[in-house]
């Protein structure tokens, strides 16, 4: 199966590369970057990445990759949790977000909650969006503050964990909104680390890229980091199972124009990660 994947994605990269050169592109990779010059002396390749003309200093990249900064604002928690305590977790967990989330009072959603079931072993992963940008989640803060069950809760959560760690995320303005699914689901969240300086490459690919992927509605949400570990993209996708993951992504292959968006998009990466997870009851992603 491996080779049949190699196979692929070789031929899919040659018959992008062959296209650029047709369309008067020579593309030169060198230490992981690429640069390209135009042939015919027009317009460079680089240029024509744009959707719209921006001048980067004078825009930040959230300003030009989202719909609205001051919308929404999501925060991904990874909580690893120590093995005999994943259940007492789960329950705890069941017990005190819902009602947060129900709560009109505090201007955030819980969007999913999950178990890794491949990748990190014994991790939770949480997704919460913050309607209003960052004020939102601060008057969340302050009021939590002042909530003793979530107090209580946050107490007996720390005796659970290993270790922690959180980001705050924009959405990109091309993916739809993640909104409640029915399931059964199992949820990819891929993550890549990108290169410093190729995020507004990275969106305008995947700004014409993301039409390839939405067939089987398995495209959920894509944001990128404002806080935590900069320059990183999470992507989140539901498939009914493994095979029809497998299924989905091999048929992307066979769409005109899928293999130049690899070709051209993994060059930007420095490292990429995958996780398979399970909604938990609480999660409104099921």
């Amino acid at each position: 199966m491996a080779t049949g994947v190699l196979q692929r994605v070789s031929g899919g990269l040659s018959r992008a590369k062959s296209r650029a050169q047709a369309a008067g592109q020579v593309v030169a990779w060198s230490r992981g970057f690429t640069t390209s010059t135009s042939i015919n002396g027009k317009d460079s390749w680089f240029k024509s990445l744009f959707v719209r003309k921006v001048d980067p200093r004078k825009d930040a990249h959230a300003t030009l990759l989202t719909k609205n900064e001051e919308s929404n604002l999501y925060k991904i928690q990874f909580h690893n949790v120590k093995p005999e305590c994943l259940d007492a977790y789960n329950k705890l967990c069941e017990e005190v977000l819902p009602s947060i989330h129900a709560d009109k009072y505090y201007p955030c959603e819980l969007v999913g909650t999950w178990n890794t079931w491949y990748g990190d072993q014994d991790q939770a992963v949480h997704l919460w969006r913050y309607r209003g940008g960052y004020p939102a989640l601060t008057e969340v803060m302050n009021k939590l503050k002042q909530n003793p069950e979530f107090t209580a809760y946050r107490k007996e959560r720390g005796k659970m964990l290993m270790s922690r760690r959180n980001q705050l995320l924009l959405e990109f303005s091309f993916w739809n909104e993640p909104v409640p699914r029915e399931g059964p689901n199992i949820y990819e969240l891929r993550s890549y680390q990108l290169r410093p300086g190729t995020m507004i490459e990275w969106g305008n690919y995947w700004a014409r890229a993301i039409g390839y992927r939405q067939h089987n509605s398995e495209a959920v949400g894509g944001f990128f980091s404002q806080i935590g570990n900069l320059y990183m993209v999470h992507h989140l996708w539901a498939y009914k199972d493994l095979q029809s993951r497998e299924d989905t992504r091999n048929g992307a292959w066979q769409q005109e124009g899928w293999d130049e968006v690899v070709y051209y998009t993994v060059p930007l990466i420095q490292h990429m990660d995958s996780r398979i997870m399970i909604p938990t009851k609480a999660s409104p992603l099921q």
